[in-house]
């Protein structure tokens, strides 16, 4: 399996009255995830499911991704938490993406690449993407790219 993880897109900070599951992105992280997106579109990623966190910001750099899905988009509160054998449970298909929340996606990164649970060794920048590949199991998956998202931004110019 390939396994993009990616950190969601800029997002404005919360209005008064307004949950952090319900900030949306800034017009800023919609700009330069678009940027993001036209990179990895450019170097041929296509994916075969979409995997995002249910909170507001999540599901909409997700959806900025659709012009790489292939297959089906799935919210799932289990990249709103933590990473979970129930969360690797769930995952289908050979190219899949994540879209999450750090400190969690870097955690996630680390479990699946060393089997520890060591999320400072993998700091995700907004927008930020790694890929993986291998059986998605704790320490059985091999990091082929982490990338700031820059570099992508850079690549879709």
């Amino acid at each position: 399996m390939k396994l993009y993880l990616i950190r969601h897109a800029i997002a404005l900070e919360a209005a008064p009255g307004q949950t952090d599951d319900e900030r949306p992105l800034s017009e800023e992280g919609i700009q330069k995830f678009t940027e993001v997106v036209r990179g990895l579109k450019r170097l041929g990623v296509r994916l075969d499911r979409l995997y995002h966190s249910p909170k507001l910001r999540a599901v909409q750099t997700a959806e900025l991704l659709v012009p790489l899905l292939e297959g089906q988009t799935e919210v799932t509160p289990y990249l709103a938490a933590e990473p979970s054998m129930a969360l690797l449970e769930t995952l289908q298909g050979s190219s899949v993406a994540l879209v999450g929340h750090e400190p969690w996606i870097g955690e996630l990164c680390a479990w699946l690449v060393t089997g520890r649970r060591e999320g400072r060794a993998f700091p995700f920048k907004k927008g930020g993407v790694a890929l993986l590949e291998g059986l998605p199991q704790p320490g059985q998956m091999w990091l082929r790219g982490f990338w700031a998202p820059r570099l992508w931004r850079r690549l879709g110019a």
